[in-house]
């Protein structure tokens, strides 16, 4: 067996960025930008008030009047200059004259015909935004996964197409006799696939597109023609058949099909028997069947290689330090990932741990590393853990 950082390491081996292609503003959402973004245009593009009131030319001081020649409103601008004591009515967003020194709020004067006076306890800021506050043309937005803000400030930079990754096509295929779809009638000895739902939402999640493709039975012919339909993906990920049964065929049928295997069990728990390697010409991961090694795994493993291929870059999951909140004894030869409650800097590892539980990865929000090998550890004690 090899630990999780030395799986990581063959994993990435596998693993390069996909093209990219240009795709419109109004579809970049969730789309990873490989690369900087570049402003075309100073934002604001003018000097704006920022209130509704009057910009004026002169010193603002209690009693000052000024003469209004004029009015100013978002999208329409003064088109003349301010000479000294005149003044326009401007709203919010306006792009303030020549001239003008300040904007001064509307609830701050006394209006009378074309002639507006300032009160004693008149507000003494300025109400401009400088051109160019928020950006400048030239700057640049770093690469990312982009979301909603970062969608309004390309709109706002004049970038109507953006370049971003093509979306990985991750194939998922679920393993195994005992499986019906959710839905279906099961017999008294079978179960409902619920692993290969969550590996799809995991992909999706990550800027993936998941095919579920159908579920292959234990025989040798039917993985065979559902690997086969794998085909085209750009990334082939089984659930269940990868240990060491009777029933266990994933291995042996992929190999048999020409994959060329990176590593075979994991020191690590839940989720020992995990295998990559490639097939077809693309990775391909082959996930335990129980449901909360699977979906330990994609965290550790799945959603790395997603990354990766979007142009992330080959990163381990990122974990973070907390305070254990209850006594834990030593742990043996395998890294466990035991599913924990975070909560204000303290984690606290539920009870129990059997990978069959789902209920119990509902109610985590994290997943308390343990170190090969690592000895009893006490409450107060600070731990590495994984938020999920």
């Amino acid at each position: 067996m090899i630990t999780v950082e030395e799986a990581l390491a063959l994993i990435f081996a596998l693993v390069t960025p996909l093209p990219v292609e240009t795709v419109p503003l109004s579809r970049a959402n969730g789309r990873f930008m490989p690369t900087p973004a570049i402003a075309k245009r100073d934002q604001p593009p003018f000097a704006a008030s920022a209130m509704d009131g009057y910009a004026v030319n002169g010193t603002a001081i209690s009693g000052a009047s000024f003469t209004v020649i004029g009015e100013a409103g978002a999208g329409h601008a003064f088109a003349n200059s301010l000479a000294p004591g005149q003044a326009i009515r401007i709203f919010t967003g306006a792009p303030v004259p020549d001239g003008a020194t300040r904007v001064i709020i509307q609830e701050d004067v006394d209006a009378s015909g074309s002639q507006i006076t300032l009160r004693d306890d008149a507000d003494t800021g300025t109400n401009i935004r400088p051109m160019g506050q928020d950006f400048r043309a030239g700057s640049t937005l770093p690469p990312r996964l982009l979301r909603p803000n970062d969608i309004a400030l390309l709109a706002a930079m004049n970038i109507a197409d953006v370049t971003v990754t093509r979306h990985p096509v991750v194939a998922i295929i679920a393993t195994g006799d005992e499986l019906v779809m959710p839905g279906e009638t099961p017999r008294p000895d079978q179960i409902i696939a619920s692993n290969s739902f969550a590996i799809k939402a995991m992909v999706e999640d990550a800027g993936g597109v998941a095919r579920m493709l159908p579920i292959a039975r234990d025989t040798e012919s039917c993985l065979r023609t559902v690997l086969d339909m794998a085909k085209g993906a750009d990334l082939i990920v089984t659930i269940g058949g990868a240990s060491v049964g009777d029933h266990d065929l994933v291995g042996k049928v992929a190999a048999e099909m020409g994959m060329e295997r990176a590593f075979y069990k994991i020191a690590m728990r839940p989720g020992k028997p995990l295998m990559a390697g490639r097939l077809h010409g693309v990775p391909m991961l082959g996930l335990p069947g129980n449901p909360v090694s699977a979906i330990v795994c994609g965290h550790l493993f799945l959603l790395p290689i997603v990354r990766a291929m979007l142009g992330q870059g080959a990163h381990p999951p990122q974990t973070q330090t907390a305070r254990l909140a209850v006594d834990v004894p030593a742990n043996g030869p395998r890294a466990h990932y035991m599913r924990a409650r975070l909560s204000g800097g303290k984690i606290a590892p539920f009870a129990r741990q059997d990978s069959a539980l789902l209920t119990i990865l509902t109610e985590a929000n994290a997943l308390l590393i343990r170190p090969i090998g690592d000895g009893p550890r006490i409450a107060g004690e600070d731990v590495t853990c994984l938020p999920i």
